[in-house]
């Protein structure tokens, strides 16, 4: 049973009519002293609440409901019902539990994808609590590893991939987060229509509207011809929208307002255009700390985070690192007709012991260029020492030198200024990172150039 609870009556006709064409049991209540006899007596599969009544506009009502709700029905996914200039309410709502909000006036088709995805959810953890795990099958192509931290991550995508919950992907820079994007893709029933990649880091504020909605032949002065945007790109597909923290806050509202009502304009046509996208987005920045820092939109945060993953960095999936080595060598070997790379054991554990500050991009990097340079069929530690920016007379082993991961990264980075003349291209490059992620790195250890 879904419950509906809003004082407007016009709100609950409409919705238990929409709910029961769709095959839900409906029970819809005009007041908290209604909501709260029924949660106390059954437990519904969903709430649909709005945060307004006639005895207030502040919203202290439904905040005050929701928290009641909860203690009551701990489980059951609340969906909060809110209008547009009081999105405010709902972020307060989302930190007090509620699982998505909606706003009204409220687009059908989007409220029906955010019901479902709710359940759908909210089912499956009770399935996965009442009888063992199935097997179904998972396609976790190109993503190597078999480490505690990294299945975790796997179990958590291969259990919303077929959703269309809204996932973050967080985690250092080149841990991967476009790989399990792509995961979440590939085993999502979108898998066959268009996964988009937009790397908003490198988009400008200025072209921002036209990349990602596109534009009309006229619409401004360099427009010779119509343009298509990244979403109407991706529309029945996933978009995977990446550095989301490089995003200006002035961007960030528009974006806020086509995941929010999946609705869009096209510059220079004032007709709105509807699209059905399931969003992934990415970040290696501490979005809850720019949101503390007002530099990163609240509303947009909980909008892009229904479901959190968390990329643990190279140093903390070690016993990944051979089987990691081993693909990238026979990739390289066979781009390149070379012969099969073997690598001593002194190679590994060496090769095991960096402190990976560009983590798995940097340890293909170092693999590559090591096998390309050295000529050899068998790798020692010390090929690897001679193609490592850090030199051969450096001591690795945390172990052996006593710093700190912290430490080992700080003097890393220094001596790849020191090789590469402050060129920050080339050392972004060298420590397999993005500018953005070398200019925060620089910034976190106090580093001037």
């Amino acid at each position: 049973m879904i419950l509906v609870i809003d004082d407007d009556s016009s709100i609950r006709t409409s919705l238990s009519f929409l709910l029961k064409r769709a095959k839900y049991d409906v029970q819809a209540v005009a007041s908290p002293k209604e909501a709260m006899a029924v949660v106390r007596n059954v437990t519904p599969e969903l709430i649909l609440m709005d945060m307004n009544f006639s005895l207030t506009t502040t919203g202290d009502e439904g905040i005050t409901l929701l928290k009641q709700v909860k203690l009551f029905q701990p489980d059951t996914p609340v969906i909060l019902m809110t209008a547009w200039g009081s999105i405010q309410l709902a972020v307060k709502g989302m930190q007090a539990g509620a699982f998505d909000f909606i706003t009204k006036p409220w687009n059908n088709v989007t409220l029906m994808q955010r019901i479902e995805t709710a359940l759908e959810l909210n089912g499956k953890k009770k399935v996965e609590e009442e009888t063992p795990a199935k097997k179904d099958h998972f396609d976790r192509s190109h993503i190597i590893g078999k480490s505690k931290p990294l299945m975790d991550v796997l179990k958590t995508i291969e259990r919303i991939a077929k959703t269309n919950a809204s996932v973050l992907i967080t985690g250092e820079s080149g841990t991967g987060k476009e790989l399990i994007a792509e995961a979440i893709h590939r085993n999502s029933t979108r898998a066959k229509k268009p996964f988009v990649k937009v790397n908003l880091g490198g988009i400008s504020q200025s072209l921002f509207e036209s990349e990602m909605f596109g534009h009309k032949k006229g619409a401004f002065t360099d427009a010779s011809a119509d343009r298509v945007g990244r979403f109407e790109l991706a529309d029945q597909g996933t978009i995977f929208l990446d550095e989301m923290g490089e995003l200006d806050l002035s961007c960030q509202v528009k974006l806020l307002r086509v995941l929010q009502e999946q609705t869009f304009e096209v510059l220079g046509d004032s007709r709105p255009r509807k699209v059905d996208i399931r969003v992934v987005s990415a970040t290696n920045a501490d979005l809850r700390q720019m949101v503390q820092n007002h530099t990163f939109r609240e509303d947009l945060f909980y909008r892009i985070n229904l479901i959190t993953v968390h990329l643990p960095a190279l140093r903390e999936r070690r016993e990944d690192i051979p089987l990691l080595v081993r693909h990238f060598a026979d990739q390289q070997c066979q781009a390149n007709g070379l012969q099969k790379v073997d690598f001593t054991p002194e190679a590994m554990v060496y090769l095991q012991g960096l402190p990976y500050p560009g983590n798995i991009r940097e340890l293909k990097n170092l693999v590559e260029r090591t096998i390309l340079v050295s000529g050899k069929e068998t790798l020692d530690a010390e090929d690897f020492k001679a193609q490592n920016i850090q030199g051969a007379e450096t001591p690795i082993n945390q172990s052996l030198t006593g710093l700190t991961l912290d430490e080992l990264e700080r003097q890393r980075i220094v001596q790849a200024l020191e090789q590469y003349g402050n060129n920050l291209s080339q050392v972004a490059t060298a420590l397999g990172l993005s500018r953005p992620a070398l200019y925060r790195r620089l910034e976190k250890h106090n580093i001037v150039i």
